[in-house]
């Protein structure tokens, strides 16, 4: 086989592959998204269908104290990067912080990522 054919031999099975791959992920259905989400440590996020949120007993940052916090939410897809629910906090809830970003990781996980290099901080299952 001559170099230029396998070059382009290679570049299809790789391209081919990826568009395999990227079918694979499953697609969230935003609607679905309302219910209770609880964590292993006992952190519980519950998002409703009219749009708002309250999380109880939440651990946002490694090695802090857990928080309860209300607000809105709204679920995010952008194009390039992993879904999110955006939750917009109401009242001073955290201080200065008006919003954070819940990720989906499929359509019954949630998790809160803050330090892109570091952990999951917590991860919450639906259980409703």
């Amino acid at each position: 086989m001559r170099e230029g054919s396998r070059g382009r031999w290679l570049f299809a099975v790789l391209a081919a592959s990826a568009v395999l791959v990227s079918g694979c992920s499953a697609a969230v259905d935003p609607e679905k998204l309302p219910g209770v989400y609880r964590g292993d440590d006992g952190g519980q996020i519950e998002l409703s269908v009219e749009g708002t949120f309250s999380a109880t007993g939440v651990t946002l940052r490694e090695g802090t104290d857990p928080v309860d916090f209300h607000g809105s939410w709204e679920y995010e897809d952008p194009a390039s990067n992993s879904d999110f629910v955006y939750l917009l906090i109401e009242d001073g809830g955290l201080g200065k912080t008006g919003g954070i970003q819940l990720y989906v990781d499929d359509q019954d996980t949630l998790y809160f990522h803050f330090d892109p290099d570091g952990p999951i901080t917590q991860k919450l299952d639906k259980t409703s």
